[in-house]
């Protein structure tokens, strides 16, 4: 069986994919402690030890806000460890599998952002996202790079877990609602990625290396998002302090932020669904089924 390493392990998507590629052969799930992007000698340091067939790269600085102060730890693990990874790749016959994010885009464009509209990162985040995507190409490897957007789990924290907590805690709560993008899951980005290492594992395996757009179906703003979360974990009989009249919408300007947020985060992810032949769920569904989750646990 190949060998597949996971960087990141510990993080969100890094933790789904441990669940998602576990029939597909070895898993290296490599956790921080023992992979630091920061550090190319501990990534090439694991790359000579386990010598994958597959690099699936989840692992990320995703401190937006604090990024703009943190400049030089950003660009290291976004910018120049998938450089690191992509030219080992590139040496060693690996394929390697890298999430990006809509921050390199700048927001402006009414309609959905395709992979070939312009990028105009607006943050150190966005660019430091920007630069580790192209040093990826650069390098010469085979390789697919996910941007995707708003994402969430059951493991690890995030918007509808803060939400979730808040709701509890507090009778009153002002979310923003002129930025909008689509809550994609954890899991939905995890079993994607299985599909795309069986395509290009396959025999006869076509040339798919490119970049793509992945994010769930349709869009809202994070007030709508937030609204949905209260709502659904209310029929689940979550006990919550806040109630949806007192779920108050706020504009950008009105809580504003170190780093830039991309006012329209809308991805068209036709070139993904029809080149892997998938069908991409409702944000809706991958929202329910973890707020599922969490009122088990909560209740």
């Amino acid at each position: 069986m190949s060998a597949l390493l996971i960087t990141g392990a510990n993080g969100q998507v890094g933790f789904e994919l441990q669940r998602s590629l576990a029939s597909l052969g070895q898993i290296i799930a490599a956790t921080r402690a023992e992979m630091d992007l920061a550090d190319e000698a501990s990534i090439l340091s694991v790359l000579k030890k386990y010598k994958p067939a597959i690099i699936v790269n989840p692992a990320a600085y995703t401190a937006v806000d604090r990024a703009e102060s943190e400049r030089e730890q950003a660009m290291a693990v976004n910018a120049a460890a998938p450089g690191v990874l992509a030219r080992w790749a590139a040496d060693n016959g690996a394929y390697l599998l890298h999430y990006s994010t809509d921050y390199v885009f700048d927001g402006m464009k009414a309609d959905p952002y395709a992979e070939s509209d312009p990028v105009n990162p607006q943050s150190v985040y966005g660019e430091s996202k920007w630069l580790g995507e192209e040093a990826v190409r650069s390098a010469g490897a085979n390789h697919v790079i996910l941007r995707t957007s708003w994402v969430y789990g059951h493991h690890g924290n995030n918007f509808l877990k803060t939400i979730l907590r808040l709701a509890q805690e507090r009778s009153a709560l002002n979310v923003v609602a002129d930025q909008v993008g689509a809550p994609t899951s954890a899991t939905l980005i995890a079993d994607v990625t299985r599909r795309i290492i069986e395509v290009v594992s396959g025999s006869n395996a076509p040339d798919v290396s490119g970049t793509y757009h992945l994010s769930a179906g349709g869009n809202t703003s994070w007030h709508g998002y937030a609204t949905h979360i209260v709502r659904e974990a209310s029929a689940k009989n979550v006990n919550l302090a806040l109630t949806l009249d007192a779920l108050k919408p706020i504009s950008t300007a009105e809580y504003p932020t170190p780093a830039k947020r991309p006012q329209n985060s809308r991805l068209d992810c036709a070139k993904l669904t029809d080149c892997f032949d998938l069908r991409l769920p409702a944000w809706q569904e991958g929202v329910n089924d973890v707020i599922e989750r969490l009122a088990r646990a909560i209740n």
